[in-house]
């Protein structure tokens, strides 16, 4: 069946539904197809969602199940337990691997050329976890990473120095999680290094980023989810792909040897298009941030050995 500007999106929990909400007030897409377990929750959700559609453009929203990823272009996978207070991204594998083991077969068997988001948690190990099941496919199948953690990192820097976020060029790379790391030596205002324009001292540049990497434990600990933010920077990946775009996104995708690294999914940026991944932006790091790298993946790698 030839495909069409749809998605699809399994999980219709916080994440799920605020992300159809996200593509629908963008417009970006003509079809969503929306699925869960708990047909009430699902069928709520929809026809919440079908009343914001006036506001905003025309897109159509149904109640789906997994046929609809035969004429969908795109699969983005929220479903899951989600992340609880006191609790790491990284504590809910075993629960969400059995998950992601059973729908990602079923999603290709379906459609071959669907390009997969994953959203769920751990999500760096989760995005491994389907290339090792789907190794061809792995140009097809993009983790959201810390597309989130560096949106709040930009946020964050523009707030310090007065500047839109949009005119900043920094990125958090490696585990969405703990062991994630800062880019300040690439982070660029338009065509200019920070570090030249702009002093941030040492103690200042550690509070931006723990603020960043921190902040989802806060806003947990205050209202149990995050969903707000990582439903609208989804949709920017969905319209980016639907729209063949070639933007650049800190996304998880899987290792072959940059940076030294191996056999292990973690976010560093990436051109993606209608394709899925179509280049990696390799970037000249200090080599204090390549070592904080090879950290990170050392903590993802020990938890891919207990899958």
């Amino acid at each position: 069946m030839q495909t069409k500007n749809k998605v699809t999106i399994i999980g219709a929990g916080y994440v799920g539904s605020t992300s159809a909400f996200s593509l629908i007030s963008h417009d970006i897409c003509e079809e969503i197809a929306l699925i869960d377990i708990n047909k009430k929750l699902v069928e709520s959700q929809v026809m919440d969602l079908e009343h914001s559609i006036p506001f905003y453009g025309s897109t159509r929203v149904k109640v789906g199940n997994y046929n609809d990823c035969r004429d969908s272009k795109i699969a983005i996978i929220t479903c899951g337990a989600a992340q609880k207070p006191g609790k790491t991204r990284l504590d809910l594998v075993k629960k969400n691997s059995k998950i992601i083991t059973e729908i990602i077969p079923k999603i290709f068997k379906i459609n071959p050329n669907i390009i997969l988001i994953m959203v769920t948690n751990p999500v760096d190990v989760l995005t491994y976890q389907s290339i090792k099941m789907f190794p061809n496919k792995k140009d097809q199948i993009i983790g959201s990473g810390t597309i989130l953690d560096t949106a709040r990192f930009r946020q964050l820097i523009g707030e310090e120095l007065s500047i839109s976020p949009k005119s900043i060029h920094a990125y958090i790379v490696g585990e969405h999680g703990d062991s994630e790391l800062p880019l300040w030596s690439t982070a660029q205002i338009g065509n200019a290094k920070i570090k030249d324009l702009r002093k941030i001292s040492e103690n200042k540049k550690k509070e931006i980023f723990n603020n960043a990497r921190n902040a989802a434990y806060t806003i947990i600990k205050g209202k149990q989810a995050t969903y707000y933010a990582i439903g609208a920077g989804v949709a920017l990946l969905a319209r980016t792909i639907l729209h063949n775009n070639n933007a650049v996104f800190s996304v998880s995708h899987l290792m072959n040897g940059e940076y030294g690294l191996k056999n292990v999914c973690l976010s560093m940026p990436a051109v993606i298009g209608e394709k899925g991944i179509s280049q990696k932006i390799k970037l000249n790091i200090s080599y204090k941030e390549k070592l904080l790298l090879q950290k990170s993946s050392k903590a993802l790698k020990k938890v891919i050995k207990t899958l």
